[in-house]
Parts: structure tokens; sequence; C-alpha cells
């Protein structure tokens, strides 16, 4: 039997709910479900921006995130689904938040107009293992006194495999009912969804979305895409792994991964994406290949 609705963590179903004009309406309140910081007001209004932070300096890394915008205020939200797990996703947050606010700055202009930056993960895999909770809300605080003193920068990781309510009964807010969409939207039965839909109706835009019943023939093409490379990347990194190609001393990491992208490219997957899942760039990519 077919599912009705789709995973909402693949690249383009995230996208397509999460990143489009038409449904920025679900990406507001989202946002405002999810950061709900002391003392901040909730967001009216936002802008897409786009989702490539190109450097400043030629020979720098380009980044690509899943979703970047702004809001009335100019300040900026990074929305990042992350389902592979990666040893270094922490690092690229920060940097992704990093590039995100230096790229505000132009020459001449002066430091006091930077705006804050919002990073908001949601990941398919344990990123804290001594954290218990599955929602964590990070700041910048002072050692000793605790004072909340650099206020530009904050981050937001949602552990999904920590999320462990599956019934519907037991959502008792929204950030549970938006876990649960991520976890569980593809096993969703018509009774629960109604049970849902009663409750708030972006959720229910949201499901609605997922609905393959709406996806046009060129969009589904593109899901299956998605999911395979999905698939050939875990393949390929299971395979690495079990070949011992991770370990070692440091020219054995670089040999390892070398392997690893060679395997990539064989299987199909585009530059962009190798790009993204190994930290190299173009070049070294296209010297492999």
């Amino acid at each position: 039997m077919i599912c009705k609705f789709l995973d909402p963590k693949n690249d383009i179903a995230f996208k397509k709910i999460f990143g489009t004009e038409q449904n920025k309406d679900i990406l507001l309140h989202f946002l405002n479900d999810m950061l709900k910081f002391k003392g901040k007001s909730p967001i009216v209004e936002i802008t897409f921006l786009s989702p490539v932070q190109n450097p400043e300096i030629a020979v720098l890394k380009t980044s690509y995130v899943d979703v970047l915008c702004k809001d009335e205020h100019g300040n900026k939200y990074i929305v990042e689904m992350q389902v592979a797990k990666e040893d270094s996703f922490l690092k690229r947050a920060q940097y992704y938040a990093s590039k995100a606010y230096s790229s505000q700055t132009h020459v001449g202009e002066e430091f006091e107009h930077l705006k804050e930056v919002i990073f908001l993960a949601i990941a398919d895999f344990v990123l804290f293992p001594d954290k218990k909770d599955f929602k964590s809300d990070h700041v910048i605080l002072d050692r000793d006194t605790h004072e909340h003193d650099l206020q530009d920068f904050s981050f937001t990781f949602v552990e999904l495999p920590k999320f462990k309510k599956d019934d519907i009964a037991q959502l008792s807010n929204m950030i549970d009912k938006w876990c649960y969409f991520f976890k569980y939207a593809e096993d969703m039965s018509p009774e629960d969804l109604k049970k849902l839909m009663k409750s708030d109706k972006i959720i229910k835009r949201a499901y609605e979305e997922l609905d393959r019943h709406h996806w046009t023939e060129e969009e589904m093409l593109s899901y299956e895409w998605a999911e395979k490379q999905r698939r050939i990347y875990t393949g390929t990194i299971k395979t690495s792994f079990r070949d011992g190609k991770a370990e070692g001393k440091a020219e054995g990491i670089v040999d390892g991964k070398v392997e690893v992208v060679k395997k990539m490219l064989a299987r199909g997957l585009d530059i962009k994406m190798v790009m993204e899942m190994t930290d190299l760039s173009q070049t070294e990519i296209q010297k492999i290949k």
C-alpha cells in the first residue's frame, strides 16, 4: 500500500513546505512555534533570501543552506533539515551562521547595523548523546555570570530520535506537533489526521503539502531522485566505514575521503551534493573525478 503522505525530511519535500513563497505562512508559524526565546516578540513577516552563500574571496568555500530568510527587523534565520549523521554538522552550523552574519557588512558600513542570526536544525540523529531533551537552545553566555551579553547568535537543535511521543493524544504543544509531523507523517492515518487538523490549521496545510496526490509528475521525480541520493550517500558512508576508510593516520583519512568521493560520483551523486558531504571544493572533486 502506497502511503498518502510523503516524507517531510526529504530534501525536496522540506523545501517545498518551508522554502517556497506560496507556503511562507507555514515557515512563519513554524519559526514562531520553535523559537520561543525569552523577551522576543513573534515574527510578523519574513522574506526569503538566496540559500547560496557565496564567499567574498574566490578561494573560500561556497555554502548552501536549505532555507534562509529574514524577518521585518532584518534578523536572519537559517533552517536546516539534516538526515544523514555527520560528525562535522555542529561545526557547519556555526560556519553557516557566521557566513550569514558577515555577509551583512559592506565596505564603508558600520558594524552597529549587524542583525541577529538564528540557526534552527531538525536532525534525524542524535547530536548530543548526554542531553536528555530532544530540543535544545544554545546562546553565548558569560562563563562566570551566565549573562547573555553577546546576543547576535543563537542555535536551536531538534533531535528526532529523542522525541518519543508516538500518539497524538500525547502532544501537548506546537513543538510536539511539529516533531510528530517530521517523524510520523508518512504513517499518519486518516483518523489521526482529522484529530490533528482540528487543533491547528497550519499543521493541516503542512500535511496537505505532503499529500502525494497534490504533487505534479515532475515534482515526484525530483522527490524520488532526492530519496535515491540519500540512499546512495548512506550506503556509501556505511561501505566506507566497513572498509575502514574512515580510520587511520592523516594520510589514510585523505585516501579514505578520495575513495568515498569516487564512490559517490560513480553512483550518480552530483558535485554540489558531494561538496556538501565531504567539505571538499569543486576543484578538488574535479581532480578526483
